[in-house]
């Protein structure tokens, strides 16, 4: 219902609303509802009361856009993200998209190495780092698997350029390059567990073996970390 009252204090009659919704649920409008109160308004609520979930999320994808198209869409974010601040919901929206919304800690994190990451104009590991931060937050469930996966080639494709390593994989780069690098001991180590763990996780995948978000967060966040901290080595 916050959606709904957004919506219609930035300007949106129900109609617009219904279109948006519609849209998103593959619904056909119902003609036979044309006044917008009580019947469009109705409509609306009934539809969103009765989708799922993680639809509701989508809508508000589609809010951003609509509201983009208007120049608006910083307005849209601020009041959306503030809502979810109140109702204590753990999702915020980043750039037209639904993304988890970790800790305080967690979300610097992940923003500052990210912004790192650009401004060393390393767009790849950036690209990466993101993806990583986006599978986490798939609707209805994250892609823990993909979670690692990105988290593996983010960090390994900062290692490659720090280390002038192109081809190596960040195994190699831990044994080959760990004074470049700058991890003291036995912090070196501890960083080359965590490399197996993630490709175990997310490229050897074993029967009956399958890691869980909070194992990816956790990543993720490490992840983070060790970029920014290799980076202020360089």
């Amino acid at each position: 219902m916050g959606l709904v009252q957004i919506g219609r204090d930035m300007g949106m009659n129900y109609s617009n609303l219904r279109e948006v919704i519609c849209h998103v649920l593959r619904r056909r409008p119902d003609p036979g509802n044309w006044s917008e109160i009580p019947n469009v308004r109705d409509e609306v609520n009934e539809l969103l009361t009765e989708c799922d979930w993680y639809r509701v999320y989508n809508i508000a994808e589609r809010l951003y856009q609509y509201f983009a198209r208007m120049g608006r869409q910083a307005e849209f974010s601020t009041y959306l993200n503030r809502l979810f601040e109140e109702e204590g919901i753990g999702w915020q929206l980043v750039d037209g998209q639904i993304v988890i919304r970790g800790d305080m800690e967690f979300e610097r994190a992940v923003r500052t190495a990210a912004d790192q990451l650009g401004n060393a104009n390393l767009n790849t590991a950036r690209r990466e780092l993101e993806e990583a931060h986006r599978d986490l937050s798939r609707l209805p469930d994250p892609d823990v698997t993909g979670t690692i996966q990105h988290c593996t080639a983010a960090l390994e494709a900062t290692a490659r350029v720090i280390a002038n390593d192109p081809r190596a994989t960040l195994g190699e780069i831990l044994n080959r390059h760990r004074d470049t690098l700058g991890i003291p001991r036995p912090l070196d180590n501890a960083l080359a567990q965590v490399w197996g763990y993630a490709s175990e996780m997310g490229r050897h995948l074993r029967e009956g073996r399958n890691p869980d978000r909070r194992e990816a967060e956790l990543l993720l966040g490490m992840t983070a970390t060790t970029i920014s901290y290799l980076l202020r080595q360089t």
